[in-house]
Parts: C-alpha cells; sequence; structure tokens
C-alpha cells in the first residue's frame, strides 16, 4: 500500500469474500481500494496515491459527492472523497459488505449548506461487486447535487484496451473544449486523453484483451470514460510516469441532470462490476 510522506496508510478494512476473494476499503471516503476476483487485482490503486488529510486519493473507488467536477461553487469533486466516513457495523447483514456514513457537520456545511445523510455500501459477491450510493435530505429546505463513483479499473495496457456498449451514444467531450459530439460507431479507445460524458447509458463491457468487465448501474443516468493519457498524466505527481497505462475510469454518474431532494426524500444510486469469462 502506498503512502504519503504528509500523510500515513489509512486503516484498512477487509472482507472476504466466496470464492477466495476480497475487499479492502478504508473510511476516509468511503473509498474502496482493493477487489480481488478471481485472483486477480480488478481495482487500479496508484503507488503513489496520496493518504493525507484533505487529498484524495488516486486509484479505487472515490466517492464524488455533492459537485462533480467544477460544476457548482464548491470544492473541485466534492469533499466526500476528503472526508472521514463512520464505518457501519454490518455483521447482522444477510449479504457480506462494508458500509459508511457521512453526516453534515459543521466543515461540511461551509462548503455545502445542507443538512443530509450520505450512505456508501461495497457489497462483493463471487464473481460481482455492487458499489451502492445513496443520499438522504434532513434539511428543511430541498437542495441540488451530482454525483459518481469514479471508479478506476485495472487494465493489461490502456492501448489495447476498448470499451463496448456506447458506440451508439453522442456524448459530451471534455477533453476537447466541452464539445458535444455525435455517436462513434465504435467501441472506445484510449488514444491520448479521453474524458467523455455519455448521457442515459444502459451497460458496457471493458475488455484489454485478457479480462472480460461487464458494467451496470442503476439510479445514474450518465457514464464518464476517462483516461489522462501521457501528456496530462506526466504533470499529476500522485501517479507516476507510465502509470496512465494501467487503468481506465468508467464512472457511473448523475452529472448532466443533478438529482433534486424535497426534504425527507432519498436517493440511491449504484454501480455494478462483473467479472465475464472472455469469448474465444
Amino acid at each position: 500500500m502506498a503512502s504519503d510522506p504528509n500523510g500515513s496508510v489509512p486503516d484498512i478494512l477487509r472482507l472476504q469474500v466466496p470464492g477466495g476473494g476480497e475487499i479492502q476499503a478504508t473510511a476516509f471516503g468511503a473509498h474502496a481500494l482493493s477487489w480481488q476476483c478471481r485472483g486477480q487485482e480488478r481495482l487500479y490503486l496508484s503507488p503513489r496515491a496520496s493518504f493525507g488529510a484533505g487529498k484524495a486519493i488516486r486509484g479505487g473507488v472515490p466517492v464524488i459527492f455533492p459537485q462533480f467536477g467544477e460544476r457548482g461553487d464548491g470544492p473541485r469533486h466534492g469533499f466526500a472523497r476528503t472526508l472521514e466516513w463512520q464505518a457501519l457495523d454490518t455483521t447482522g447483514s444477510t449479504l457480506p459488505r462494508l458500509a459508511f456514513r457521512l453526516s453534515d457537520n459543521e466543515q461540511t456545511r461551509t462548503r455545502w449548506p445542507y443538512r443530509f445523510e450520505a450512505v456508501l455500501s461495497l457489497e462483493p459477491s463471487e464473481n460481482r461487486l455492487r458499489i451502492a450510493l445513496s443520499v438522504h435530505n434532513c434539511d428543511s429546505a430541498p437542495f441540488q447535487f451530482t454525483a459518481a463513483l469514479h471508479t478506476y479499473l485495472r487494465v493489461a495496457d490502456v492501448a489495447g484496451t476498448l470499451v463496448h456498449g456506447l458506440e451508439r451514444s453522442p456524448f459530451l467531450d471534455i477533453a476537447r473544449g466541452n464539445e458535444p459530439q455525435p455517436a462513434a460507431d465504435a467501441p472506445v479507445r484510449f488514444e491520448g486523453e479521453v474524458d467523455r460524458i455519455y448521457a442515459d447509458t444502459v451497460g458496457m463491457r471493458v475488455t484489454d484483451g485478457v479480462d472480460l468487465l461487464r458494467i451496470e448501474a442503476e439510479g445514474f443516468a450518465d457514464t464518464v470514460v476517462w483516461n489522462p493519457g501521457a501528456e496530462l498524466a506526466a504533470g499529476m505527481g500522485d501517479l507516476g510516469a507510465g502509470e496512465y497505462r494501467r487503468f481506465v475510469c468508467i464512472e457511473a454518474a448523475q452529472v448532466l441532470k443533478p438529482v433534486r431532494l424535497d426534504p425527507g426524500a432519498s436517493w440511491s444510486g449504484a454501480q455494478i462490476l462483473s467479472v465475464e469469462d472472455p469469448v474465444i
């Protein structure tokens, strides 16, 4: 596990999964760090990841809430990924899981003036991981938010990685000035920086020529596909030379249309990752 010179490795919670797998997560950011499935690591964690207070962890599954990117007045990608959540007792759960809760406090209200409760749940099974986020409005006023599960998927080499299932979907090209683009009519390839938001997505498959991963979502309407490419990655101190080749980010997201919650209302969304046998 990597560490930051200005911080320390957080306490790691581990959960054994049927079939010999394992989930590792930390209450800092309610952050999934590792998913071992079929004897292989399925998530990417940078060897230079920072674990200092207030710093986002590069890799795993950062929780983006209550703001995606710079689409608002708060900190970029929100505050949830850089705060300590409460680890919940899940020993009585019918299925194995890890869960974390974040409630508003003085620190969050200086950035976002609402009372809320968010819960992040990691629900693994033999070949599958379900990551669920729920948000409850505890305030007396309605509020809006955007959110995402910024999932870093480990791949053999990004140059040989394809994303199938978005061929007929137009997208917003963030890497090229937020320009709307028509459907590519081809699988997504990673040639240089890729930063796209796809609306109204259903599901997709990611293959790196060795493994196949099916990705589905519940509650999240959008999908973000991202890899920094060599040029942008070279300026990222918590990544390292050549590390951009080892991952792609496929994010279940609610970005283009914010969620609006009335007082007392709740919302939930989930991303489901399933390891499949590649077609020979």
